[in-house]
């Protein structure tokens, strides 16, 4: 499948595959990314009258689509027709929550290149309406979370443009940030830190 960015800027092919990938986590390596499990955590929190928080979906347009089968439709190219902000929004408590989830390889520090100037933007327009921003950090080489808030974030990302680092020390997010750890159900309890936020 062929996919393009506005403009027509063709995506690279190589980097839109679906490659199976598996993260050890503290309950029996169950192979999950971040995502699926801050998706797992969120129905959770829906089942239980807890919030309401979902993944927002992608905008794609839809260009050329073949139908091989009736009831089986291929779609052979599409376009992001426009940036999409943050991954994840809802309610909680009576506050509106926007969020970014991203993961690192990177054992010491998380690049700000896995941030985009539209996410930054977005985030700093929620704020102010009153909005509860952060990111979901995952290192994912040892599998420490942690909950950073947007107001953080935003002093790395502009000084980064003033000559500054390109990445946040995971010290820093450590001293900085929310840790949150593993637990059966639900599996990344980040809301423990959002009250703290709230609080």
């Amino acid at each position: 499948m062929e996919i393009n960015y506005p403009g027509g800027t063709r995506a690279n092919h190589n980097n839109l595959k679906s490659k199976p990938t598996r993260f050890n986590t503290n309950y029996g390596d169950r192979g999950m990314g971040l995502e699926s499990e801050l998706n797992a955590s969120n129905q959770y929190y829906l089942a239980h009258d807890i919030a309401v928080i979902h993944k927002k979906p992608t905008p794609v347009q839809i260009v050329r689509v073949n139908y091989p089968k009736r009831a089986a439709a291929v779609i052979k190219e599409a376009y992001f027709n426009k940036a999409s902000t943050t991954d994840y929004n809802g309610v909680y408590r009576g506050h509106y929550i926007d969020f970014d989830a991203k993961e690192t390889k990177n054992a010491t520090a998380f690049p700000l290149s896995n941030f985009h100037q539209h996410q930054i933007e977005h985030m700093r327009k929620c704020i102010q309406q009153g909005g509860i921003c952060f990111a979901i950090i995952k290192f994912v080489k040892t599998n420490d979370i942690f909950l950073f808030k947007a107001t953080d974030l935003f002093q790395f990302w502009d000084a980064q443009k003033k000559g500054g680092r390109k990445s946040i020390p995971k010290l820093t997010i450590q001293e900085l940030g929310y840790s949150i750890n593993y637990q059966l159900q639900p599996l990344i309890p980040y809301l423990e830190a959002v009250d703290q936020l709230i609080d």
